[in-house]
């Protein structure tokens, strides 16, 4: 995850949201609830980030969550990548040398199948390829996981949230134990995030960001979680998103990224936050005893 301006429209849409009065302040760690951990584009440290490998060596590791982003090719089909570009996680320079800057919207989904997405993090994962959309979540149902879905880039793909609640809904994913227990869709996109409650209201959303605490209120009114950089974190923070309830009439929840190391686990662990996203699952999950 990289943190995205907010776009534009996003004044507008808070300016209208109704305002929602507060529920008395709450903090995950005042009950003892210890945070959700979330394998980052899958156990990221260990396996080639955004593939079925690191799906597979998070459930692995015994992680229930996993993180994923979705870009969407020339043809229309979805594919988990993080970049808008090929460049960095695959070998599409070397297999389609004159097609730079290799954004994922000018391939086919048949090339991009065609790329090796593994041996840039090591040679062990060598011919590893792109999964799509439809892959990923197959696998992520044969783990038994659960899925925290980023739409990326939404501004490049319109109509992306539409599609890609299709995928989700073709692949068994909307159904109620899916929706109320293992199916989260973010974006650091306001207008993203709220396209998807309106067309799925059952959908638990989450916006990535940290929104002023004063644009809490209409925020509340589409989203569920705020999901922040563990940088801009704070216990005050914290506290002030879970003081709202969420569309769904719930407290408010913060997942926070990306935590790599104990010593960030605990601090943000100590601000009692609900989730923690990270490349390196275990270590985070022995450091907050998760």
């Amino acid at each position: 995850m990289h943190a995205r301006a907010v776009a534009a429209s996003t004044t507008a849409l808070l300016g209208t949201a109704a305002l929602l009065l507060p529920l008395s302040p709450a903090r995950a760690a005042d009950d003892g609830a210890r945070p959700v951990i979330v394998a980052h584009r899958g156990a990221s440290a260990y396996a080639p980030e955004n593939t079925l490998a690191a799906v597979d060596k998070a459930a692995a590791l015994g992680v229930d969550w996993v993180e994923n982003d979705v870009q969407r090719t020339k043809d229309g089909e979805l594919v988990v990548l993080h970049d808008d570009s090929l460049q960095r996680t695959t070998d599409v320079e070397e297999v389609f040398p004159d097609r730079a800057p290799w954004k994922v919207r000018d391939f086919t989904a048949a090339e991009i199948a065609r790329l090796d997405a593994g041996s840039w993090f090591d040679p062990a994962y060598a011919g590893t390829r792109v999964p799509t959309l439809e892959q990923f979540v197959h696998r992520v149902e044969r783990n038994h996981q659960k899925l925290l879905l980023e739409i990326k880039n939404p501004q490049l793909y319109p109509g992306i949230e539409r599609q890609t609640l299709k995928v989700l809904s073709n692949e068994g994913w909307l159904d109620r134990r899916h929706v109320k227990h293992r199916l989260i869709v973010q974006s650091f996109s306001a207008d993203s995030v709220r396209a998807v409650h309106d067309l799925k209201p059952a959908v638990k959303t989450g916006f990535l960001g940290t929104p002023p605490v004063a644009d809490l209120p209409a925020y509340s009114a589409f989203t569920d979680q705020i999901n922040p950089s563990h940088g801009s974190l704070s216990a005050p923070y914290v506290a002030a998103v879970q003081a709202f309830r969420g569309p769904h009439g719930k407290r408010m929840e913060v997942f926070t990224w990306t935590v790599n190391d104990a010593a960030a686990a605990r601090r943000v662990a100590g601000f009692g936050v609900d989730g923690i996203i990270t490349n390196t699952p275990d270590v985070v999950r022995d450091a907050v005893g998760g």
